[in-house]
């Protein structure tokens, strides 16, 4: 008679792959891709390597899986803080700026994993998809400044796709584990070239 799961059987199957996943990403948030090992993984769950594979096809799914988790958790606290600042596409741009910025200086080793290290090709989709979401929400609260004369006449997509740029890239040196604490300087600055480069004007600007 062949084997057939029962409801408890698949709630233990759920809850182990659900450790795996918060072990991966402990490791993942305290030393980055690199120190979540399988071999890591199993061991802060006290089970074998081989109970790891037996719930993960691969090392590079898991680590994808824990990618997308913490990924889409931090999209959502940005759009939410988006949605709370109102109508005007400024005050909508401040708070996508600030939140991101600000999130990623407070977590630098979790935001360095999840925007700059070196990953395997699965787990790189996973960041493309990632970057691709906030280029979306960016190009939306651009265009709508366009509509609203908040922001110079230009191309919102391609304006949105510039913007992240610059963000990630004047993060990138204030991430590294081995930097000194950012100061309030850092995302002050990052937030008021945002608001140049699109033309924002003085009173609608931060």
């Amino acid at each position: 008679m062949p084997y057939r799961p029962t409801a408890l059987t698949r709630k233990n199957a759920q809850d182990k792959r659900a450790g795996l996943r918060r072990a991966a990403r402990g490791l993942v948030a305290a030393g980055g891709f690199r120190a979540a090992t399988v071999a890591a993984i199993a061991a802060e769950c006290g089970v074998s390597v081989g109970s790891v594979y037996s719930h993960f096809d691969s090392r590079d799914g898991l680590l994808a899986d824990v990618f997308r988790g913490a990924a889409g958790h931090e999209i959502d606290v940005v759009r939410a803080a988006v949605a709370a600042a109102g109508p005007r596409a400024t005050d909508r741009l401040g708070a996508l700026v600030d939140t991101f910025s600000g999130r990623a200086l407070r977590g630098r080793r979790m935001a360095w994993a999840l925007l700059f290290e070196p990953v395997s090709p699965v787990v790189e989709a996973e960041r493309l998809a990632y970057r691709r979401s906030y280029t979306e929400l960016l190009a939306g609260i651009v265009g709508d400044g366009l509509a609203t004369g908040e922001f110079l006449p230009q191309d919102a997509g391609l304006a949105a796709s510039a913007v992240l740029g610059a963000v990630s890239e004047a993060l990138i040196g204030w991430l590294r584990p081995d930097r000194d604490e950012p100061t309030a300087e850092v995302a002050d600055g990052i937030r008021a070239f945002c608001f140049r480069a699109l033309g924002a004007h003085p009173e609608e600007g931060p």
